[in-house]
């Protein structure tokens, strides 16, 4: 796997046609690595700019698991909307003592500033503005600093998901995105976690599949749980 990407640049790499980065062996081979191989080439090429995208859900956790077995000086950080549910910060304190790591809280403006601009119920009023303040925006600044960031992205998750690279530029922020579970079913997700003792969200075991903000997020299959009642799925963290 070594030699994957460009030793000439990891943050603004050669462009092949239509702009997009270019990889420097075939993708077959990449497609055909293993989530700890992926991971181990992310972290070979971009620690220590390598920043990790820490949701909680189970996918972070088994990303979680296997990075610190690589790298535990990997960069974890999450988006604390400040209305996240009480299991969620019970897990990320649970995380922190088990790994004997530190996650960095990232935010958006205070709720009180939110209410006074917008309203009280941003997120029922206009969802993908209050997405955009909490979620979106504290994100890209965070990765300002970053070279790669690694998310838990699947492609069975939803149909806007589909195409997901295990590493691919992300022109929206102007990086490498490694999305090491792309290709990886619920199933395996749940094996993984079993066979490795994975310290996971609670709130799996009693019927939510995919783990938001409290306000938006209802027990259901996939993501259909999310900002139910709408056609919402996404909070715009990966749109292009």
């Amino acid at each position: 796997m070594r030699g994957l990407i460009s030793e000439r640049s990891s943050r603004r790499p050669p462009a092949a046609a239509g702009g997009r980065p270019r990889l420097i062996d075939a993708p077959p081979e990449l497609e055909d690595a293993s989530a700890e191989e992926v991971l181990e080439l992310a972290v070979e090429r971009f620690q220590p700019r390598l920043f990790v995208a820490c949701s909680f859900q189970k996918e972070a956790s088994v990303i979680m698991d296997m990075l610190v077995r690589i790298d535990p000086t990997v960069h974890f950080f999450t988006l604390d909307t400040a209305v996240l549910f009480p299991e969620t910060y019970e897990t990320w304190e649970r995380v922190e003592r088990h790994y004997g790591i530190e996650i960095e809280r990232r935010s958006g403006i205070s709720l009180q500033d939110q209410s006074k601009r917008y309203g009280a119920r941003l997120w029922e009023d206009d969802p993908d503005l209050c997405c955009d303040l909490r979620k979106v925006t504290p994100l890209r600044d965070r990765l300002r600093d970053a070279d790669a960031w690694v998310t838990g992205l699947r492609r069975d998750q939803s149909s806007s998901r589909a195409t997901t690279e295990k590493i691919g530029w992300d022109k929206r922020h102007g990086l490498w995105k490694v999305s090491p579970l792309a290709d990886w079913t619920e199933a395996q997700v749940w094996s993984y976690i079993m066979a490795n003792d994975v310290p996971y969200h609670p709130l799996h075991d009693r019927g939510y599949q995919s783990i938001g903000c409290t306000h938006c997020t209802r027990p259901s299959a996939g993501r259909h749980g999310r900002w139910a009642g709408t056609d919402k799925i996404e909070c715009g963290l990966h749109s292009e």
